[in-house]
Parts: C-alpha cells; sequence; structure tokens
C-alpha cells in the first residue's frame, strides 16, 4: 500500500516552485512553502495568491475553497522548516550545484523516511541524490508550467531508486489528478528532449534570415495546431533557461549538435533580453512580466494594401491535378470567387474531381457553413478540361501533380510554352527544389511555390516558396492570393522542408529514435507531447496519420539536403516502411489499426 504524504516542502517559491504548492494545496495536502529570505517568502507569497484569485475570479475555484488552499500553507524562511514533512521537493533554478548543496542540507534536516525529490527539468537526478546518504529515496518529479494547469508529470528514477519510492510518487501523481510517465534519468526526459531540439531549430531559421519570427510562429501553430509558436514559446520559458537546458542536454546527452544552442539564443541572454520575465526577447513586451505583445521595430506592416502591394491582378487560376490536395485547392479559389479551369488527365478523372468537390461543398452546406446559392455558385465558377492548352489564358498556374521532379518539371515546360506572359506559375510541392521546377521554364522569376496543407479548405496555412530567381512582383502577388483565400502565407526560402516540415519531421524522427532505444513507450511519449506541451497529436499518433513512408520520405530528403547527422532517418522508421507497417492507411505502423 503506497505511503499518504500528508505534509510537503517546498523548496523555492518562483513561478514554478508556486504552482506546486497550489497543486498540492488544492489537493488537501499541508505545504511548507519554503524561501531563502522574507523577500524571496513574500514574492512567492503574491505569485500564488494571484494565482488563487485569478482562479476565483474565473469561477474555478470558490472564496471558501481559495482560504482553505490558502490556508493549508505555510511559509517560511530557510530548510530547517522542513524537518517533519513527508516529501520535500525543490523547485530552484536549473544550476547543478545550487542543487546539490540545497539536497545535502535536506539530507541533513529531513527525517530519514522523508523522500527528496527535485523539479528538475535537464539536469541529472543521479548527481544531485549523491550529494545524499539517502539516494535510494530521490527522484525526480518534473512538473510542467504552470503546474496548476498542466496534466503531465515525468517521474524520473535513477538507477538507485528504491521501487517503492517511486510507486508512492506514482500513487501522489494520481492523488494530484496528474498523468505521470514514468522514465529513467536521460538528459532531458521526454518532453524536454523532443521539444528543445526542435526550438533550438527554429531559433537558428530566425538568426539565418530564412523567415520572420512571425512566420515562423505563425508556420507551426497553423500548420500544426501547436499552441503557441516556437519563438513565442521561448520568450515564455524564458531564454535563460532555454539556454542552461540545451547546454545540459548538449553535454550530458551525447553532444549532439542540434542541441548545442544556437549562438543568438546566448548572444540574448548576455544582453539581458530574456523574454516575457525581461520585457524583451525574440518579442516585445508590454512590461516585464506581462503576455502583451507590443509592436517594434521588427514587426510587419500587416495591412492589406502592404499585403497586395506590386502584385498582378489574377481573376481567373488554372489548377492541374486530379488527387486529394488539388480536389482541395479547386474548392478554395472557387469559394473564393475566382474563375478556375481544373486541368485533368482525361474525362474519368475530371469526373471524380467535379464529384469530390461537390460532395465536400454540399458538406459545408450540411454543417451550414455555405449556402445552396454558394455552393452552386462556387460550382459554376469550375471549368472542367482534359488538356494544358486551356490555361493559355489564365492568370495564375497552381499545379498539384504526383511529387516525383521529373514530372514536374515536364509539367512546368508545357506550361512555358502554353501560358501568357506574366503568368505566376506555382508547385505545391512539400519537399522538392522548387528552384528545379523553375528552372525548367524560360521564365523562373514568375515560378513559386504555394504549398497548401492538407485538407485545403480547412487548414489556414500556406508557405509562400520563393526561390533565388523569384521577383518581388511573383511573391507579392502569391501573398495577395493567400490573403484572398482567407489563408495566412507565411513567405520562407527554397530550402528542403521549408518552415512546418523542417522544423516538425526531425522532432518525429527523435521520437522514433526515444523508442528505438526503449527509454520509453510510444503511450508514454505521446502522454508526454500531449499533456506537457499541448500538442494536439503525440509523434507517433501523427506519424500513423502523416503514414510513415511518407514520413522517411522527407526525413531523407531534410538529410540529403542539409546533411545534419542528427536528421539521418531512425533505423526503426526505415524497417517498419520496409515490412508495409505505414500506418493508418496500411492498418499498421506504430499502432495496430485494425483492432481499433
Amino acid at each position: 500500500m503506497a505511503r499518504d504524504f500528508t505534509s510537503v516542502g517546498v523548496v523555492g517559491l518562483g513561478t514554478m516552485g508556486a504552482g506546486i504548492v497550489e497543486v498540492f494545496a488544492r489537493n488537501g495536502v499541508d505545504v511548507v512553502a519554503v524561501e531563502v529570505s522574507a523577500g524571496a517568502l513574500e514574492r512567492g507569497r503574491a505569485i500564488l495568491t494571484a494565482s488563487v484569485d485569478r482562479a476565483v475570479a474565473r469561477g474555478k475555484l470558490a472564496d471558501t475553497e481559495r482560504d482553505a488552499l490558502l490556508g493549508r500553507v505555510r511559509f517560511e524562511v530557510g530548510l530547517d522548516a522542513l524537518h517533519s514533512v513527508d516529501l520535500a521537493i525543490e523547485a530552484v533554478p536549473e544550476h547543478l550545484d545550487l542543487k546539490q548543496r540545497i539536497f545535502a542540507e535536506l539530507d541533513r534536516v529531513c527525517r530519514p523516511e522523508a523522500v527528496l525529490a527535485t523539479n528538475t527539468s535537464s539536469l541529472s537526478v543521479t548527481e544531485i541524490s549523491v550529494a545524499t546518504s539517502r539516494p535510494h529515496q530521490v527522484i525526480g518529479i518534473h512538473f510542467f508550467n504552470p503546474a496548476p494547469v498542466m496534466k503531465l508529470v515525468e517521474v524520473v528514477r535513477t538507477v538507485v531508486t528504491s521501487a517503492d519510492v517511486v510507486a508512492d510518487v506514482e500513487a501522489l501523481c494520481s492523488r494530484l489528478g496528474k498523468v505521470d510517465v514514468t522514465i529513467s534519468d536521460r538528459a532531458g526526459f521526454i518532453a524536454n528532449a523532443l521539444l528543445f531540439g526542435y526550438l533550438n531549430h527554429a531559433v537558428g531559421m530566425f538568426e539565418a534570415h530564412y523567415a520572420t519570427r512571425e512566420d515562423i510562429d505563425a508556420a507551426m501553430k497553423l500548420g500544426c495546431g501547436l499552441p503557441m509558436g516556437p519563438l513565442a514559446l521561448m520568450d515564455l520559458i524564458g531564454l535563460d533557461t532555454a539556454y542552461e537546458i540545451l547546454d545540459t542536454m548538449y553535454r550530458r546527452g551525447g553532444r549532439d549538435r542540434r542541441h548545442a544552442p544556437v549562438p543568438l539564443i546566448k548572444q540574448m541572454v548576455t544582453a539581458g533580453l530574456l523574454g516575457r520575465k525581461s520585457g524583451r526577447g525574440f518579442y516585445t513586451y508590454e512590461r516585464p512580466g506581462s503576455p502583451v505583445v507590443v509592436p517594434d521595430e521588427r514587426t510587419p506592416v500587416a495591412t492589406q494594401a502592404a499585403v497586395g502591394d506590386g502584385a498582378r491582378a489574377t481573376a481567373k487560376i488554372g489548377i492541374v491535378g486530379s488527387g486529394t490536395m488539388a480536389t482541395g485547392i479547386i474548392e478554395v479559389f472557387a469559394k473564393a470567387g475566382y474563375e478556375v479551369v481544373s486541368v485533368t488527365r482525361g474525362a474519368e478523372k475530371s469526373a471524380r474531381v467535379f464529384e469530390a468537390v461537390r460532395t465536400s461543398l454540399n458538406k459545408g452546406v450540411v454543417r451550414g457553413k455555405l449556402s445552396e446559392a454558394d455552393r452552386d455558385a462556387a460550382l459554376g465558377r469550375i471549368n472542367w478540361s482534359a488538356t494544358l492548352e486551356h490555361l493559355a489564358d489564365v492568370d495564375l498556374v497552381v499545379e498539384a501533380v504526383v511529387e516525383e521532379l521529373s514530372v514536374k518539371k515536364a509539367l512546368f515546360a508545357s506550361l512555358d510554352e502554353i501560358c501568357k506572359p506574366g503568368v505566376v506559375l506555382a508547385t505545391t510541392t512539400s519537399s522538392l527544389p522548387v528552384i528545379d521546377v523553375a528552372m525548367a521554364t524560360q521564365r523562373p522569376a514568375d515560378v513559386i511555390g504555394l504549398h497548401f496543407f492538407n485538407p485545403a479548405p480547412v487548414m489556414p496555412l500556406v508557405e509562400v516558396v520563393e526561390t533565388i530567381r523569384t521577383s518581388a512582383e511573383t511573391t507579392a502577388t502569391a501573398r495577395a492570393v493567400c490573403a484572398a483565400l482567407g489563408k495566412t502565407g507565411v513567405v520562407c526560402g527554397d530550402r528542403s522542408g521549408f518552415i512546418v516540415n523542417a522544423l516538425l519531421f526531425p522532432y518525429l524522427n527523435d521520437a522514433v529514435k526515444m523508442l528505438e532505444a526503449s527509454y520509453s513507450t510510444a503511450d508514454d511519449i505521446d502522454h508526454a507531447m500531449k499533456l506537457g506541451c499541448g500538442y494536439p497529436m503525440g509523434p507517433f499518433e501523427l506519424l500513423d496519420v502523416v503514414g510513415l513512408d511518407v514520413s522517411l520520405a522527407i526525413q531523407r530528403e531534410l538529410y540529403l539536403e542539409l546533411r545534419e547527422p542528427g536528421f539521418a532517418p531512425a533505423p526503426l522508421l526505415e524497417h517498419l516502411v520496409t515490412a508495409g507497417y505505414l500506418g493508418r492507411k496500411s492498418g499498421r505502423g506504430f499502432r495496430d489499426h485494425t483492432r481499433r
């Protein structure tokens, strides 16, 4: 039977420590909240009080519940106050020497049977534990910020942590209403090991001027459904904290270059640009600690005139292709009021595309998102053809054929001969070099990438991909078209993966490597990213939806172009694809979908 932790001590009352105090006190546990000085103690008290007052204001906590919660907390200066607690958990800054000093003192102060826990997000729990005479009673209990809201707790056992201690802490997490994943002591654990490589990569993109901060963040929010963009998240975490976590992971995790902090992070930390807490990081905030972003010298002029400045007039759109993406793009343009010429390889394919578009529009009517008149008008704007010659008078061509470079190059060579001068020629490729397609024409300045996301009628993002030959007028036209479609167009260079896939798929590949190393299970890794980071899907859920073959192809493209050793496809991913386990579409991938 699990031990009953009736009293808990929390050391360090910053945002995380105060949040942990609230979690325990909300669940009926008496808490001794400890700080190093009276001033720090009052700041911690203020953080806790403000948090519970917000909960009352939002109707999530009654006045009596708030009073009872605060009544369970005793605020003290100095570790001696923890002499009788059942569990002591530290939540001080991520410095190993500081944590070791605190644990040595806790070992002296606390009762012999007390469990000592660290909330570290990246440091070695083992190295912390050896500062005590009871390493078998030391464990990691990693809460996520904000602790009262986030459901995940990573329970980190060392090689000497007692099995009883692990079981007791797991039971405690359940009592607190948390979902725990129990893992061994490895750099970054699950969530940070996967999250911070992605964040570091995003900062590298920004540092290289590959895309603006706004476009990088918008791409990941709109393209992947993430709650925050990576640069805004860095500001929330704090660039100093992020630097310490990355540096620790780099040193402890095999010196993977992708965890070596991007130089810009250290420069910003040195300059005091720490994110929200300092009032400025990648973005500028109303005041230190405020979440409100205010304009600064990097803020783009977000007006319709600016979006359309220099754009060519576009009224008639040609769309080549008959697959799911082509069908969705036809619907998007037709609903937005454009005259559309759909070109497929034969009347039979045109009939299938027509039926798919009509079915989708009918669903919109049934759901109340479209009137019958609007549906009929959209269908009336579409002209069906089986010959490219019917694109002779269009203003923009969007190619959405198979992802094979030879096929696309042949198509663009034909479009070059058929289309009138000044027409923008766009490819929807998600992984191939746009410049290779552009150079199949005599007008590379008019060629651009328009990477729609599937399903095109629903997904709000379009990656606008410029080559080194794309003209400013062509980019302006593409951005204006995106705006007219009600889409967010993010501009980036012609590099493998563009923004979304270049950031997303290495993260997915890292998750596969983590599973391959037997560090954790697919279920626990998915739980960690959904509950700890707010991701809409865990990496293995997403891989099975995307298709393991598609994921492997994209990862190979990234590796071949960037030559980053850490981007090499995980062998497990390659083996599953070879075995025909492709995800949902084949019935089995990382999970068996035939039984569901």
